[in-house]
């Protein structure tokens, strides 16, 4: 299986510098003790697209989910769960790569190898009884918060749920350069394989989504503050710190490591 190359690194890095643009210009510095700035300036158009969604999740995806629940083995489930989580393993490890982590890249890249190589294509993860475990998910938003890069204004997109300016951003690049263009030859499979994947994706989230529903007063606001958090834990490697006005990851990370 291919990992994307220069290419990928050429389309990250043009990214880059777009979101520094878009966010130094459209986003305003605070003057000094004025309040923070709104992480959600879009509120209500936000909310406008976020019942869109869930009007589309209780009507065609949801269901879709719990059918092919219903119909397929949770054994077959779990293969289709570990061949795209395997794909997925490949562009982490290219992201580590982008973030300066080559320890945790070459895990990755490892772990991608013996499943694609032993795991029948990554159905079967071998490398998980190796030691060699999926302990991070990264994505190129990912890659360009690591480097100081704001995350920009929160914002709900169609279809695809919670998100940011930087994040957004990144989703084209991941899209692009997503290991099923490189799996699968011809549109028409790729767009059965992706779809496939979000049906997937849906089916091993009905279970948190039924308490989602039960525990949320306000579902919009749940998700929202969920996302963010569980984004800013991603970029400090599962340890944020608690002032939010922190220096960017990489600066803190080195920071750690040189205190050790």
């Amino acid at each position: 299986m291919s990992i994307p190359g220069g290419g990928a690194i050429r389309r990250v890095w043009a990214i880059v510098l777009l979101a520094m643009a878009a966010l130094t210009t459209g986003c305003a510095t605070v003057p000094a003790g004025g309040p923070p700035p709104s992480r959600d300036p879009w509120e209500p158009l936000n909310r406008q697209v976020f019942a869109f969604n869930d009007a589309i999740d209780r009507e065609f995806t949801k269901p879709l989910a719990e059918a092919y629940q219903a119909i397929l083995p949770q054994i077959v489930r779990r293969g289709v769960t570990n061949f795209y989580g395997n794909l997925g393993d490949a562009w982490s490890s290219a992201n580590l790569m982008l973030q300066a982590k080559p320890r945790q890249s070459l895990e990755m890249g490892m772990r991608t190898l013996v499943n694609s190589t032993f795991g029948l294509g990554g159905v079967l993860d071998f490398a998980e009884d190796m030691g060699l475990e999926r302990f991070t998910v990264e994505d190129v938003g990912q890659t360009l918060g690591y480097w100081g890069i704001a995350s920009g204004p929160y914002v709900v997109l169609p279809f695809l749920g919670p998100s940011t300016v930087r994040d957004g951003l990144g989703l084209v690049v991941d899209y692009q350069q997503s290991a099923i263009n490189y799996v699968f030859d011809g549109v028409a499979p790729r767009n059965a394989a992706g779809l496939l994947n979000l049906l997937n994706t849906r089916t091993n989230l009905l279970s948190a989504s039924r308490v989602f529903d039960e525990i949320a007063l306000d579902r919009y606001t749940l998700m929202r503050d969920g996302y963010l958090a569980r984004r800013r834990s991603q970029l400090f490697d599962g340890d944020p710190p608690d002032d939010d006005s922190a220096t960017a990851p990489y600066k803190s990370l080195l920071q750690r490591e040189k205190a050790k």
